[in-house]
């Protein structure tokens, strides 16, 4: 990882991944130009994710109070051509911090869609062979959240599968305008799985993330999935201005 194009580095830790099935109408207000939606299998899928940052670092530089905290985010995924590749990223509808200064920083400089609200986490034994990892977030006076129970057994992410589509996205993409687009890098390790035993999701899906995505977010999901995490990097990022033409 070249450092000098670094504009953020941390640890990702214990992401849990709860994955929905959608009508890919839904995200078009949010898909950035030179993008388009990624299938799974067919399937338009986005994912609720909790997890922790970790030992974060922005332009080298530890801020306090501003190093370990947790995240919950809605997201889903894309793909753009630049040309000579696909570049597989995810796309944020939502992201959900405890720090003000994080949304003050992402908002402004990667146009990102933060917000900052309380929050809180717990990871606790669920009996000699599983984990449970909960983390909470409060809007109105409740608090919302998202689990999973996790077998102590790692695995690696097998080649095709439907975790390596989840978990191995190394872009982000975020609409300016309908006619220019941010991009930026995401460089880490590939990391680990474990078998999510069973999961929760309460939350007030209308006020989070608005009226569309309330019969999604209120079905089963599709899939749960947990990562073990590992060190990340985020890279300085750039913006998109026209399409290259596409291959044949």
């Amino acid at each position: 990882m070249a450092s000098d194009s670094r504009f953020l580095t941390a640890e990702w830790r214990n992401l849990i991944m709860l994955n929905y099935e959608v009508d890919p109408a839904i995200l078009k207000p949010y898909l950035p130009a030179y993008t388009e939606i990624d299938l799974w299998e067919g399937k338009c899928l986005v994912s609720m994710v909790g997890f922790m940052f970790k030992e974060t670092r922005v332009l080298g530089i530890k801020w306090p109070w501003h190093v370990n905290f947790e995240e919950v985010n809605l997201r889903f995924y894309v793909r753009h051509y630049d040309g000579k590749q696909w570049k597989r990223g995810t796309v944020f509808v939502s992201e959900i911090v405890p720090k003000n200064m994080i949304v003050i920083i992402a908002n402004n400089l990667y146009k990102e869609h933060y917000r900052a609200l309380p929050m809180r986490h717990s990871v606790t034994k669920a009996g000699p062979d599983h984990t449970n990892f909960l983390y909470e977030w409060k809007l109105n006076g409740q608090w919302n959240k998202i689990g999973a129970t996790v077998r102590n057994s790692l695995k690696p992410i097998l080649p095709g599968s439907a975790e390596e589509f989840i978990f191995e996205h190394y872009w982000g993409y975020n609409k300016l305008s309908y006619t220019k687009t941010m991009q930026y890098q995401v460089e880490h390790i590939r990391w680990q799985v474990a078998e999510v035993r069973d999961f929760v999701f309460e939350a007030n899906i209308k006020e989070l993330y608005g009226e569309a995505f309330v019969p999604y977010l209120n079905a089963e999901p599709f899939s749960a999935f947990w990562a073990n995490g590992s060190e990340v990097a985020v890279k300085v990022a750039d913006k998109l201005f026209f399409a290259p033409v596409l291959p044949d």
